[in-house]
């Protein structure tokens, strides 16, 4: 009897030292419950239609600037090959086609990024953050004058960032949210100047033919675009000293 009078303590002790989830936290803000009052049906309905689990859900997004695009790409864990399961429109973006290489251009960046952070207390109601200035761009780009802070956030307002509407954010953010909660440990996000079709690419590289820091980037971004469409398996993607990529 002392022994169990002992034990029942260090059992409760213990019981409450089991860490929350990664969605378990991300509850606990209102914006969050508020997006899976919303979304979470029509997540699980998406999910279910291509047999995808939300326990071993993985994720990869690609975004077009010019056509206004997010692409939504998902798998269970076991499989070999992503599927697209969604689509969302950009309700806006500032700048033009290229890479952003500075702050205050207004650029929307482009090239191989992942999401480093969800923040569910944004000005712009939800934000997933980008990892802008990725390596290359802190070796091309102008130095210390970089910029930061590039979300794909709510509204429909950007500086730099891709706006969403704070509908669009919610679903894509409980999905992001669902990924990092069944393991993802990173979302890689690519993104484009527009999508790049041979005949696209053409016309980019033509067009912007004096910019040979774009078209470098587009040449890499274009090996990406083709390889994923034949695989539907993101490229491995290396970063090189000079800004550059190797894509395979």
């Amino acid at each position: 009897m002392r022994l169990l009078i002992i034990l029942f303590p260090f059992f409760f002790l213990c019981s409450g030292m089991i860490s929350d989830t990664y969605r378990e936290k991300q509850m606990k803000y209102t914006r969050v419950r508020e997006a899976y009052a919303a979304k979470e049906k029509i997540l699980n309905s998406t999910l279910a239609g291509f047999s995808i689990s939300r326990d071993s859900l993985r994720i990869y997004l690609r975004a077009f600037k010019t056509e206004k695009k997010i692409e939504l790409w998902a798998k269970n864990n076991c499989d070999s090959i992503f599927r697209m399961i969604k689509e969302f429109s950009i309700c806006d973006l500032s700048g033009d086609v290229g890479a952003k290489r500075r702050s205050h251009d207004l650029q929307v960046p482009e090239g191989f990024y992942h999401i480093s952070g969800l923040n569910p207390f944004s000005k712009y109601y939800l934000s997933m953050k980008i990892n802008y200035p990725n390596a290359s761009d802190s070796i091309r780009g102008v130095r210390k004058h970089l910029g930061n802070n590039i979300f794909i956030h709510g509204s429909c307002i950007s500086s730099g960032c891709l706006a969403m509407t704070d509908d669009r954010i919610r679903e894509l953010y409980v999905y992001c949210v669902e990924a990092y909660n069944a393991g993802q440990e990173e979302i890689d996000l690519t993104i484009f100047p527009s999508r790049l079709t041979d005949a696209t690419y053409s016309k980019l590289i033509y067009t912007y033919s004096k910019y040979k820091d774009d078209v470098s980037l587009w040449g890499d971004l274009k090996k990406c675009y083709d390889l994923f469409n034949q695989t539907k398996v993101p490229p491995t993607v290396k970063f090189l000293p000079d800004g550059t990529h190797i894509v395979k």
